[in-house]
């Protein structure tokens, strides 16, 4: 199992257990054979709306391909944004050096234009400066922002945290104004085959059942929903008790009277102890983070880890969505009403969607294993470098990870890209990097790969490695 360093959280939950009604025998149905309206032809389809989908899109319109985004909910941003999973880590590595940049970059700095996104400024990377380090150690986000140099002092990562909405907003004007078509609230239920070739895929909306046919078809779903039924080779262990192997359910509570609770913390501790004792008895818990964002002072952020071996199965997704909300309401209660501080607080937003971190993972043309963070050596078609932070010891002597084209394309899949975290790799590798400002990599590579593909008129996984790298060198993405 993955080996973390000492200053990141890793006592992940085990998974639940519960009654499961499952399946009613082996009773099936016969659907009617009917035609669909195919509503686009286009170049390049890109299915979901997440991290790693809008780079795909924005990518391969900026590279002239003709794109469609097709995304469930009625918002863009994915985990980032309705899984309130708005913290965007490991940018840089501990010495300082950044290694994620591109289209990731790019976004923060537009938030950051709007007052949207907070990071440390850069002199602090990879630095020792001991009021920068505290303020992440009192918002309780080591885990994020807070690392041990060779010399074991306390360093500052580049880890960026933007706002949830405001990025709602900014994600659709990134698309559109690359030449992207955006369709919301469209759900894709199934790819369109012919023999081993994705040639588009069916849609089911409000409009009805609907087709669409496309040349390159990348699935950035997150959990590879297209892949069961396109052939493609997949794998889906998680450990138990992994980082991987969780649900996310996060919520923001507002109007926290941060002075009173820090004055009641220090000026009367063994009180504070009996407090925090008492909530954790009545099944509560007392610990949160400070939200880091500009204008929002007073709002704190919870969240909350369910582990999990099954995060498509909907049985388990109801189970902990249902229970975990009544948990979340009854742990604010307790916190209004016991802790000093909460007492004028209210629960301002809490994640529309559950967040999700492992699932099935593709076998491509790379398979990445737990071997390929312990190396310097970069693929001859590296995609993406990595700062690996998070491993202790070993993050010391190999502070970056690189990551291969290959391992975006299925093995015997023709027409198909994955652009998330269902890339080729194992459960170790996945539990280190298959987070947002990775899938935006994916995404970013994936895109440019698609529209060279088109342009070229090969398949994508003979596209001109040559051409992608120049590609997505200039649009900022930071290669070997």
């Amino acid at each position: 199992m993955a080996q973390y360093g000492s200053e990141v959280y890793h006592n992940y939950d085990q998974p639940h257990q519960f009654a499961k009604k499952g399946a009613t025998g082996a009773k099936t149905i016969t659907e009617a054979q009917r035609k669909v309206q195919v509503i686009r032809e286009t170049d390049v389809i890109v299915v979901g709306g997440g991290p790693g989908g809008i780079a795909a899109a924005v990518s391969a319109a900026r590279a002239g391909a003709k794109t469609i985004l097709l995304e469930r909910y009625g918002h863009l941003g994915g985990m980032s944004t309705g899984g309130l999973v708005n913290i965007i880590p490991n940018l840089g590595d501990i010495y300082g050096t950044q290694h994620i940049g591109g289209f990731c970059q790019e976004v923060i700095d537009r938030l950051a234009a709007r007052s949207a996104a907070c990071f440390p400024d850069k002199r602090f990377w990879g630095k020792s400066e001991a009021a920068v380090v505290d303020t992440y150690l009192k918002a309780n986000m080591m885990h994020f922002y807070i690392r041990k140099n060779k010399e074991g002092k306390y360093v500052v990562l580049y880890t960026a945290v933007i706002d949830p909405e405001v990025a709602k907003d900014e994600m659709n004007t990134i698309v559109l104004e690359a030449g992207a078509e955006l369709l919301l609230h469209t759900w894709v239920t199934a790819p369109i085959m012919d023999g081993n070739r994705v040639k588009g895929v069916i849609v089911e909306s409000k409009s009805g059942r609907q087709a669409l046919l496309g040349k390159v078809v990348i699935d950035s779903s997150g959990d590879g929903d297209l892949l069961p039924a396109t052939g493609t080779e997949t794998v889906d262990y998680m450990i138990p008790g992994s980082r991987i192997a969780q649900f996310g359910f996060v919520y923001w509570i507002s109007n926290v009277d941060l002075k009173k609770y820090d004055d009641f913390m220090t000026s009367e501790p063994d009180k504070y102890k009996e407090v925090t004792q008492e909530i954790q008895r009545l099944g509560g818990s007392p610990f949160f983070s400070r939200g880091l964002l500009d204008h929002q002072e007073g709002v704190v952020w919870v969240h909350r880890l369910i582990g999990s071996l099954h995060q498509t199965d909907i049985e388990e997704m109801t189970h902990i969505d249902v229970t975990t909300r009544k948990q979340s309401v009854r742990n604010w209660e307790l916190l209004r009403d016991y802790m000093p501080g909460f007492e004028k607080s209210y629960i301002m937003l809490s994640s529309p969607q559950l967040g999700t971190s492992g699932g099935r993972r593709i076998v491509g043309e790379y398979y990445l294993t737990g071997k390929d963070m312990d190396t310097d050596t970069p693929f001859d078609d590296t995609i993406a470098v990595f700062a690996d932070n998070d491993r202790g010891e070993k993050s010391l002597l190999y502070p970056k990870t690189y990551v291969p084209y290959r391992a975006l394309v299925p093995k015997e899949t023709e027409g198909l890209l994955v652009a998330c975290r269902a890339f080729s790799a194992d459960h170790d590798f996945s539990e280190f990097f298959n987070l947002i400002p990775h899938c935006m990599c994916f995404g970013q590579a994936a895109g440019a790969a698609a529209a060279l593909a088109v342009k070229d008129g090969v398949d994508v996984r003979n596209v001109n490695f040559a051409a992608l790298r120049s590609e997505l060198i200039k649009h900022g993405a930071i290669l070997p």
